[in-house]
């Protein structure tokens, strides 16, 4: 079955904007040496530069999600993609760390503007039985980004300047946004209003937490502060559940965690891109600082990593209706684990490069496995008409996944190593890469827990929701 002029337009549309995303994360991952340099950055502020950005994405996701499902998906789609190609802007332009940062934050809002209204709409354009392969395409049009994003950063942070890496959105913003208009066909969903004191929840409960985790390493685990911060985050966490089962309007349904799928999917979705999210913070970093690459010799040398999200995803996505997704999440991210265990057991500043390639390759072929069949089981399990919601709800867990990787695995990097020189960091970089490892292991325990293959079955013969998101 071919796609039709509408599909094919959303589709590569979709796949542009999400491509616009991840470049800006994985092209600045390369710069972080460059940043801590020119800026004169500390480990935190880093951080910052990333969990800023990805912590105001994951806080709005649902939000911007429902405002997609009130005023139209299209219309938000492109509010989304104005913001974020003006904040990229503001980003080039930044004379210091902290407007770098700030930016990063408005820059966050727009990306979450733009990624759950683009998965709805390629989700209402392709019918059930097509959405598996459609979403398996999608997630490797993103993988050019995946592909592409470290040896782009490092090409024009050594060959440019690190600023060109936020300026280089622009232009692709410009020209997606009237396509964006006049290409995709305007849908909506349940018209809700947002949830205001449900956003400002869970903003404040997902800071506490990363503020904590932050700075735990400077202040340590047993300050006030850290242990202030990371207790007020989970207080405020089970406010905003209490919260969302009361409300009229929540910003996100608790009754769909109701759902097998949609549960055991969320958490491992959450703990994948948090192995992925810290594993990425420093694997270019150790290339430059242990080892003495160049910003494109390390954004080349996680190739064999990056690159297997291009070939993998869509041939995995085509694999979900035939095999189900459970034995592609759980086999996925144990893969993922044994890759980033095998990098912390060998990583050193001596390793020879060619000792690295069997973890990144096996790590990378995992997640390129695990994560279109995450997104199918998550969007499966809801009716049509909360497929926004869902969408926004799964984006959520995967960019607070990435904020908590990020913070705890720097953590544990702080904790055993330093940026005094080349042995210190790999001392500290196994020990993330560690907690890497164990990340990706919980995040299979969780795929392993998703509905079988005979309830997608059960769901395919349009039995009740009730019964599909019953134990296999």
């Amino acid at each position: 079955m071919g796609m039709n002029r509408k599909q094919s337009w959303t589709l590569v549309l979709t796949g542009v904007v999400s491509l616009m995303v991840a470049l800006d994360l994985l092209a600045v991952t390369t710069a972080l040496p460059t940043l801590r340099d020119h800026l004169h950055a500390t480990l935190a502020q880093l951080e910052w530069t990333v969990n800023g950005y990805t912590l105001s994405f994951a806080v709005l996701l649902m939000s911007a999600s429902a405002l997609g499902e009130r005023y139209g998906r299209r219309r938000t789609l492109a509010t989304g993609l104005l913001v974020f190609t003006a904040s990229s802007a503001a980003c080039a332009l930044a004379p210091s760390v902290a407007w770098l940062i700030a930016a990063r934050v408005v820059q966050g809002s727009g990306a979450a503007l733009v990624l759950p209204t683009a998965l709805s709409l390629l989700g209402v354009a392709f019918p059930p039985e097509r959405r598996a392969w459609a979403l398996g395409i999608f997630s490797g049009i993103t993988g050019i980004a995946v592909l592409g994003g470290p040896v782009i950063g490092g090409a024009i942070t050594q060959g440019i300047a690190w600023q060109w890496i936020f300026w280089v959105n622009v232009p692709i913003g410009l020209a997606a946004i009237p396509l964006v208009l006049t290409r995709i066909d305007e849908s909506r969903g349940t018209r809700r209003a947002p949830d205001l004191l449900g956003v400002a929840l869970v903003t404040a409960a997902a800071l506490g937490v990363v503020w904590g985790l932050v700075r735990s390493g400077s202040a340590g685990w047993g300050s006030t502060e850290v242990v202030a911060t990371i207790a007020g985050g989970v207080l405020v966490a089970v406010t905003f559940v209490a919260w969302e089962l009361r409300t009229r309007e929540p910003v996100l349904q608790m009754r769909m965690f109701r759902s097998r799928a949609f549960s055991a999917g969320n958490a491992a979705i959450f703990c994948a891109f948090g192995a992925i999210a810290g594993a990425v913070f420093f694997m270019a970093q150790f290339l430059q600082v242990a080892q003495a690459d160049s910003p494109l010799g390390a954004g080349a040398r996680l190739l064999p990593w990056t690159a297997t999200v291009f070939f993998v995803a869509p041939l995995a996505g085509a694999q979900v209706s035939r095999v189900g997704e459970r034995p592609l999440a759980a086999v996925g991210l144990s893969m993922q684990a044994v890759g980033m265990g095998w990098i912390a057991l060998v990583a050193g500043p001596h390793v020879a490069y060619a000792a690295l390639v069997p973890g990144l390759l096996v790590a990378g072929t995992g997640a390129s496995m695990a994560i279109p069949a995450i997104q199918n089981a998550v969007l499966g399990a809801v009716a049509p008409d909360q497929i926004g919601q869902a969408s926004g709800a799964f984006n959520t867990m995967r960019q607070l996944g990435g904020a908590f990787g990020v913070a705890v695995i720097a953590a544990a990097f702080a904790g055993a190593g330093s940026y005094a020189g080349p042995g210190a960091f790999g001392h500290g970089f196994s020990a993330a890469l560690a907690v890497s490892a164990g990340l990706s292991l919980t995040g299979a325990a969780a795929g392993a827990l998703l509905p079988g293959r005979a309830v997608a079955v059960a769901e395919e013969t349009s039995l009740p929701r009730e019964e599909v998101a019953a134990p296999a």
